[in-house]
């Protein structure tokens, strides 16, 4: 099991990592409420964009630098799909903690300087956003699905042993060391599962903190109910492999 990464020093740096595909306002509102609430300890925003980056995202993308001071690293995807984006934008990374989030509104950003304030606390490696915890919430998710989703995540959490409500909500502020030692696999939105049940086998301190979920209002989601039944796959293997399978090394990083 790992050890927990000790935290050494109130002011670290903070790194976000936004997947960029056809976001333009949202975008800029994401930023702007980032610079707003973070001035103090955002180090950069790392942006990843795919080959399909719509050209009115990438024309968004080169004014962003005007609403903060600190740098805006733009990379080329080559993974595939959301969980491509993530794990190419982990490694881009250089603060001492990094921010998984949506470029699109459906993570709140206003929710980011909480999950630092709470990491500060310094007992815990990982900050989880929860829409089922008290003070959150969804809006403009259909009943079908919400009742899946809960019946998911208590399955889950059962499975692991946690009594953590939203495993799969990808908004989350990690230790960066964590997230740049792990290996990981999924390319697509799995992915967002993917990164918090491997951290729970390796021994590392999750909390939850309440944020709501709203439904984008600009552009199209990539993901859909169809494809949810793929997050059933790192649920079930991870749960049992041995934890050196989890870890990078050198021949699979």
């Amino acid at each position: 099991m790992s050890t927990p990464v000790a935290q050494s020093d109130q002011r670290l740096r903070v790194s976000v990592v936004l997947p960029v595909m056809n976001e333009t306002e949202a975008l800029r509102e994401t930023v702007r409420q980032l610079a707003a609430g973070c001035a103090d300890c955002l180090c950069e925003i790392v942006i990843v964009v795919a080959r399909g980056t719509t050209v009115a995202s990438r024309a968004t993308i080169a004014t962003i630098t005007e609403l903060v001071s600190c740098p805006v690293r733009v990379f080329e995807q080559r993974l595939p799909g959301l969980g491509g984006a993530l794990r190419e934008g982990f490694d881009q990374v250089s603060g001492e903690w990094v921010v998984m989030m949506a470029s699109d509104l459906e993570t709140d950003p206003s929710i980011v300087p909480l999950m630092i304030a709470r990491m500060r606390q310094g007992d815990c490696d990982i900050v989880t956003a929860s829409r089922w915890a008290y003070g959150g919430g969804f809006e403009g998710y259909g009943p079908i699905k919400l009742i899946l989703n809960q019946l998911f995540q208590v399955v889950v959490g059962r499975m692991y042993g946690v009594r953590l409500t939203d495993l799969t909500y990808g908004f989350r502020l990690f230790r960066t060391a964590i997230v740049q030692t792990i290996r990981w696999e999924e390319h697509g939105h799995p992915m967002l599962l993917e990164t918090l049940v491997k951290p729970l086998r390796l021994g590392y301190r999750v909390v939850e903190i309440p944020a709501p979920w709203r439904k984008r209002t600009e552009g199209t989601s990539s993901n859909n109910a169809l494809y949810n039944i793929r997050y059933l796959r790192p649920a079930l293997k991870n749960r049992v492999r041995p934890r050196h399978e989890l870890l990078r090394t050198t021949s699979n990083s």
